[in-house]
């Protein structure tokens, strides 16, 4: 069972240290493996262009993309155009956990933060089904998180998430406005680079065609 979590806003929680230190170097090597597969991409934003500063890979039967022409999920990869590959095994045990939901995850959305990158504030709205959770899985240098309401002008609150933290979106939170501010240098070692890995863990579509596999 999973030890209590801490409730930023209703809805929000958040398990400081859910991987140890070995659990975290084996995910680490899972996700090196994951890359070599589908390897990080650069989005841009829809209509005008414009770089993320934040790269980007999946894994998963679905994966995230944005380009010019809008935010989307798709089964390939938009440079290789392979399949994404398989959601590694012990991100779906931390979902099995954590998350609540009697489905599994359609899509793990992998962003790279290097020391500079940052995410605004935004809503996880491109799903049909807001009733799964988001889970959220940190590795690497910490980062500082803010977490609001469904408004851009509900009151925010903040929360450093360190390599091996989980954070879930669920409930009134499932569409809280969040994003990362900056990233806090030199604050992890398990990376061989500076920066941050963020694993969000979503349900896509509604109905019951993919429920979770057994432990």
């Amino acid at each position: 069972m999973a030890p209590s979590p801490v409730e930023i806003v209703p809805g929000c929680f958040y398990w400081p240290g859910w991987f140890d230190r070995g659990e975290q170097e084996a995910l680490a090597e899972d996700l090196r493996q994951v890359l070599a597969q589908a390897p990080l991409f650069t989005p841009r934003m829809p209509r005008t262009g414009q770089p993320f500063s934040v790269r980007m890979s999946n894994c998963g039967p679905l994966g995230w993309v944005s380009d010019e022409t809008g935010y989307r999920y798709q089964p390939t990869h938009p440079e290789t155009g392979a399949p994404w590959p398989p959601i590694p095994a012990r991100l779906l045990a931390a979902w099995r956990a954590l998350a609540g939901s009697p489905w599994a995850p359609e899509a793990c959305l992998i962003n790279w933060y290097a020391p500079g990158a940052r995410m605004g504030l935004h809503q996880d709205r491109d799903e049909e089904e807001f009733s799964a959770p988001v889970l959220s899985l940190s590795l690497g240098d910490t980062a500082l998180f803010r977490v609001g309401g469904t408004s851009r002008k509900d009151p925010t609150r903040s929360v450093r998430l360190a390599s091996g933290d989980a954070l879930l979106l669920s409930g009134p939170a499932r569409l809280a406005f969040h994003g990362i501010d900056r990233i806090l240098p030199d604050t992890s070692t398990l990376l061989k680079q500076p920066g941050r890995i963020n694993l969000t863990l979503r349900r896509v579509h509604r109905g019951e065609a993919c429920e979770i596999p057994p432990c």
